[in-house]
């Protein structure tokens, strides 16, 4: 019984106690997978590759799984700091700034360097690369690249820190259901189904191209490259159901999805970014900057980003396509001018019905993205220059460095430890801007307060991973509607008094600007209203 007494008086609870028997021999366990991945990479040729490769990926499981076996399973359930601002890793001291370098190296590496880790394009792989050989060869039939090994890793590494975020969540049916599920579809939408679907290219009729089946455009800002385009049209039905399930994802699906349940349904619930960030991140969600110049930086780069995704896709679009009825049913004027007549559309019909929802700095944003990509449209007809100005392959190029492999691979999960785990999904993800903006404006999602019962302990501020000052609406009894928000429910999970509910209610009073100080009474704030 002594053991549980708390003996300080501080509100911060107790500094973090040393590692038990069973973490220790975790940690020992883990590492020993870790060094048979180190040892490849110095090129230590193994004898039988599929047993190291066994070895050292379930070895990284079981230690990752033991350890937070014991620093959960024997405690009561419920959300605790657990010391969180007292350990160096996650309060972005030594150990925070180590793992986030090392995780930077092993990301540039990745990207821009595969060779290093032993990739050969011209002959047998070597090195870490080869290790992951007959795991590739048994899924897709082909020898590994460094995406595979990526994915691989990427694949364990939501598996193994899902099941200790379940145990640190356990009391919640909500964070263990929405884990479970972008376990599956991490496993396998993102992993085993593309790998298997690889197989198929070894018949000289098909010519698919490596399809993430959970991948939306603009996320998957390739999808509609050429070489991409062609693969799906070359093979036969599949290819041609793969190419319009990317259309209807889009057009169909997303809308209606987010209408209904918000952007949670992607990026909490399938969404592999978000997965990583919910299940190995989840060490650093206090992490996030919850300052208000945050959120206005926030604003403005992630809906340029997906302002440049738009103009990249145009254009990269308009430059295959041809006159030559035979290969595309779709002419470039036609293309041209549709996009022009749907994003003016759209545009019109939001400010029509939803411009009093937009805050000033939303409102001039809009009308400025839209007369950019107008006007690009109308120098192309006017002037005769090549569409968007600069060169489609070269826009592409520096879409896919700055924000596919700097922003999104280096930054965004290579700095987990000193940005928090889900700078990504605020800053730079244009799927994340698009279905904030059907949220923000369209859906039935939002998060309701009781203003009333809340005691502004700052749980919910503190373990928001996208920066909102959840708090300050809740002391109000506003309910809680922002674009960024990703519905992973944390803030809910982590209150004490049970102030914060995910609902999915009508649209009437979902926008509450008023705020209501004692408690959410709204007929009384109604009645108070009619007596004026």
């Amino acid at each position: 019984m002594s053991n549980t007494i708390q003996r300080n008086m501080s509100l911060a609870g107790e500094p973090p106690v040393s590692l038990s028997v069973v973490q220790k021999i975790s940690v020992l366990m883990g590492m020993s997978g870790l060094m048979v991945l180190l040892l490849a990479i110095f090129n230590i040729n193994f004898p039988d590759k599929s047993i190291w490769l066994t070895i050292s990926l379930t070895s990284i499981t079981l230690g990752i799984i033991l350890f937070s076996y014991g620093a959960y399973a024997h405690k009561s359930a419920g959300i605790k700091n657990d010391g969180v601002w007292f350990k160096s890793v996650s309060s972005r001291g030594f150990l925070a700034w180590v793992l986030g370098i090392s995780l930077t190296g092993f990301y540039i590496i990745l990207y821009f360097f595969p060779q290093f880790l032993g990739l050969n394009n011209n002959g047998a792989n070597t090195g870490l690369i080869a290790l992951f050989d007959p795991l590739s060869k048994l899924l897709s039939g082909n020898p590994a690249s460094q995406w595979f090994v990526y994915g691989t890793l990427y694949t364990t590494s939501i598996f193994a820190f899902g099941i200790k975020f379940i145990w640190k969540y356990r009391h919640n049916r909500y964070e263990i259901i929405r884990t479970i599920s972008v376990m599956f579809f991490q496993l396998a939408f993102a992993f085993i189904i593309p790998e298997l679907m690889a197989r198929l290219n070894n018949d000289e009729a098909y010519n698919i191209p490596y399809y993430d089946l959970k991948n939306i455009w603009p996320l998957n800002y390739y999808n509609f490259d050429q070489y991409r385009i062609d693969g799906f049209i070359t093979s036969g039905d599949i290819g041609m159901a793969l190419l319009v399930l990317g259309i209807v994802s889009i057009l169909i699906i997303t809308p209606i999805l987010t209408y209904f349940y918000g952007k949670r349904w992607y990026c909490s619930w399938v969404c592999g970014c978000g997965g990583l960030a919910e299940t190995s991140g989840d060490s650093f969600r206090q992490l996030s900057d919850k300052s208000l110049f945050a959120w206005k930086v926030e604003r403005w780069v992630v809906h340029s980003v997906l302002v440049f995704s738009v103009l990249m896709t145009t254009a990269v679009i308009h430059s295959y396509l041809s006159y030559d009825a035979d290969k595309y049913w779709l002419n470039k004027d036609i293309f041209l001018i549709s996009v022009a007549v749907f994003l003016g559309a759209l545009f019109a019909l939001v400010w029509f019905f939803k411009r009093e929802d937009l805050k000033k700095d939303a409102q001039y944003g809009a009308i400025g993205y839209l007369t950019i990509i107008i006007g690009l449209v109308g120098i192309h007809y006017v002037f005769g220059n090549s569409v968007f100005i600069f060169n489609p392959e070269t826009l592409r190029s520096t879409y896919a460095f700055l924000i596919g492999s700097i922003f999104s691979g280096v930054i965004g999960t290579g700095f987990y430890p000193i940005f928090g785990n889900r700078v990504w999904c605020r800053f730079g993800c244009p799927m994340a801007a698009i279905l904030g903006l059907q949220q923000r404006l369209f859906s039935k999602f939002r998060i309701t307060t009781n203003g009333g019962q809340c005691i502004s302990c700052g749980n919910c501020s503190t373990y928001c991973e996208m920066g909102i000052d959840v708090r300050a609406y809740a002391q109000k009894g506003q309910n809680i509607v922002r674009a960024s928000c990703v519905g992973c429910g944390i803030c809910s999970a982590v209150c004490p008094r049970g102030v914060l509910k995910l609902e999915n209610g009508t649209q009437k009073g979902r926008i509450n600007n008023d705020a209501v100080l004692l408690g959410n009474d709204v007929d009384l704030l109604d009645l108070i209203k009619q007596n004026k």
